[in-house]
């Protein structure tokens, strides 16, 4: 087993009827003057925004809509300007990942006094100090940002994406509510369901570390999306499959399946040019690339894929064909949510891609990447013109 630290402050407000409560976590987090950060209205339709305008009706609320799926830059910046002409003291976000994560980024730029995609882009001794304190109601389980600190930005102008992330970033609050995965369409309970596997297989399908714990719960949050995902997707309504997709998806990523073990993340570092380039949803490039990244990284990832297809698939024969298997499950997994494995499923536009993304991790330097660092950008070229 790895060594580890674990932090995670964020307090989880799970289940229905709870928004009654908002009040009295703002007033414990001393808030007076609120942002309210959305998404593009869905909030609006589903009454959401109505009831939590009218449980905070005694604060001074400045409503903010309009941060994207893949939440922009120069969007972000607009709702900083306006937190500091309101003078706000505490940001409220409503929504999936995308604005939780662009309301991470809004919290530290409102404290930033110099151009905040400077800390975005690691120049050198340019870094987020403080933040504004925010918390968030969360509408879409897929990433975990309700109980995480990192985020990711795009710029599209440049057709770049960014992580960034810190202690500051943490939620002083989510309230999860599994009713609102009900007012979701079909397309976003498959990303969200896609994306909380990823993030799990992120941390799992490396090599094994003797944290027999971690792999049982990175096993256990497998094994619930797999017998739950098509069901929710056609039952969204059905309180329990909500409540475990909600709850598997925070679990995901709220920092303790990376306790003790290795983690890979590649997958998640080229999606997100995949996204840059084409604006393909986030989880669908996860889904595209991570077939072909362990058929690539084969020999390195066996032992664990081996384990991962009798405990997850019950597949039967050798370590090396149940491995194979596995990887095949998988994708097959994913296409039983309606969701394409293939780079020209979203775009005709894809010649000479793999190159375009090669030319992206050599400029930024990223040389020895996975669990054993023996990816470079001649094999995410590789990886990348597979899944064409």
């Amino acid at each position: 087993m790895l060594n580890f630290e674990y932090y995670n402050p964020t307090r989880i407000v799970f289940g229905k009827d709870q928004l009654g409560r908002l009040p009295e976590l703002l007033k414990e987090n001393k808030a007076q003057r609120i942002l309210l950060t959305y998404g593009q209205g869905s909030i609006k339709k589903t009454g959401l925004y109505q009831s939590i305008m009218d449980v905070l009706s005694d604060f001074h609320v400045v409503p903010f809509q309009g941060i994207e799926a893949n939440p922009e830059y120069t969007t972000l910046l607009k709702a900083r300007d306006l937190g500091r002409e309101e003078k706000i003291d505490f940001i409220l976000a409503v929504g999936g990942g995308s604005v939780i994560d662009g309301t991470k980024f809004i919290a530290g730029a409102m404290k930033y006094d110099g151009d905040p995609w400077d800390v975005l882009d690691k120049k050198e001794g340019c870094n987020f100090t403080e933040a504004v304190s925010f918390g968030t109601v969360l509408t879409l389980p897929a990433t975990g940002s309700e109980a995480n600190s990192g985020a990711v930005i795009n710029r599209s102008e440049f057709e770049q994406k960014r992580v960034m992330g810190g202690p500051m970033f943490f939620p002083q609050f989510s309230f999860c509510d599994p009713t609102q995965v009900a007012t979701l369409p079909k397309r976003q309970l498959a990303n969200g369901i896609t994306d909380a596997y990823m993030h799990t297989l992120e941390q799992y399908i490396t090599y094994p570390s003797g944290n027999l714990l971690q792999e049982r719960q990175a096993e256990a949050i497998l094994a619930t999306l797999v017998e739950i995902g098509p069901k929710v997707v056609e039952n969204p309504s059905d309180y329990t499959l909500a409540a475990n997709l909600m709850w598997c998806a925070t679990h995901a990523l709220n920092g303790v399946l990376r306790c003790g073990v290795p983690t890979d993340w590649v997958t998640h570092m080229i999606g997100h040019e995949l996204t840059a380039f084409y604006g393909i949803d986030h989880a669908r490039t996860l889904a595209i690339i991570a077939p072909r990244l362990y058929e690539a990284m084969f020999s390195g990832k066996k032992e664990k894929l081996a384990q991962y297809g009798k405990r997850i698939w019950n597949l039967t024969g050798s370590e090396e064909e149940i491995a194979k298997k596995a990887i095949e499950s998988t994708e097959r997994f994913f296409q039983s949510l309606g969701i394409d494995t293939r780079i020209s499923d979203y775009t005709e536009n894809h010649e000479g891609v793999e190159a375009r993304v090669r030319e992206v991790f050599e400029t930024r330097g990223w040389t020895a990447m996975g669990e054993r660092e023996a990816i470079d950008p001649s094999k995410v070229e590789e990886i990348v013109a597979a899944a064409i």
